[in-house]
């Protein structure tokens, strides 16, 4: 039986993917489980999504695994997904190690409890020398969040004479901003079919591709991804000029 990884062009390859990893309650509510559940069986398909791309050879993963808006949930569910998330690193480590994957963050981590922050610092640290894919995990974050503290700095900055408000250019808002140095994503999948971006990465996302899949969170594997990519690759990306400017040949 063949494979959409057959059909995939290792030379265009999406050198960042970010993925919305959505439809874990709606996964349970049909097992007839808690939402918690849902989140539990999800972890496979994160295995998945990290294996897949660093096989692959992609260089970096978002994955949006919690956002501010979602403190809003009830407290059990978060007090679920905080051990389950302190669990998975206990448990993924090795394969990270093993799989030269580096792992870092984005968001405000300080408000995570304590025994989260001290894991996600301790398994950061241990992978900082790794140098194939970067998987970068989302937390208490939000688009608009990390926008308004790129304007903070900036802000300050000028207030204390270190730039001028006519210097201030989409460059150096990319550098204030939580993804400094990280190539903007080109393609974002979403998962449960969704038609939403729901507050992610607003800003590096002005031109990335967008692939919405019905498959809920839990069910998404390697197949999932590599159709993502082999959609992604038939697409012509204009970045705003036309077919033919394109196809012209200088």
């Amino acid at each position: 039986m063949s494979s959409f990884k057959d059909y995939i062009d290792l030379n265009n390859l999406p050198r960042h993917i970010a993925v919305i990893m959505d439809g874990n309650g709606r996964w349970a509510k049909k097992k007839g489980a808690m939402r918690i559940f849902g989140h539990r069986n999800a972890v496979q398909a994160v295995r998945d999504s990290i294996e897949g791309c660093g096989e692959l050879g992609v260089k970096f993963l978002t994955l949006y695994a919690f956002s501010t808006e979602n403190w809003s949930r009830p407290k059990e569910e978060i007090e679920g997904l905080m051990e389950l998330l302190v669990n998975t690193l206990k448990q993924e480590i090795k394969s990270l190690m093993e799989n030269n994957v580096k792992l870092i963050t984005i968001g405000d981590t300080s408000h995570l409890p304590a025994d989260c922050q001290q894991n996600l610092a301790w398994a950061i640290d241990k992978t900082r020398h790794n140098t194939g894919l970067t998987v970068i995990l989302a937390l208490s974050y939000s688009g608009r969040w990390e926008i308004v503290q790129a304007v903070k700095q900036i802000a300050e900055e000028i207030k204390n004479g270190k730039t001028k408000p006519s210097e201030v250019t989409e460059k150096m808002i990319e550098h204030h901003l939580q993804t400094s140095g990280i190539p903007d994503p080109e393609l974002l999948i979403r998962t449960s079919g969704e038609m939403r971006v729901s507050n992610f990465l607003l800003w590096q996302i002005a031109y990335t591709e967008l692939y919405i899949t019905p498959t809920l969170w839990p069910d998404f594997r390697k197949e999932n991804l590599y159709e993502a990519i082999w959609s992604y690759q038939k697409r012509e990306r204009r970045f705003g000029k036309t077919s033919e400017q394109l196809n012209t040949v200088s």
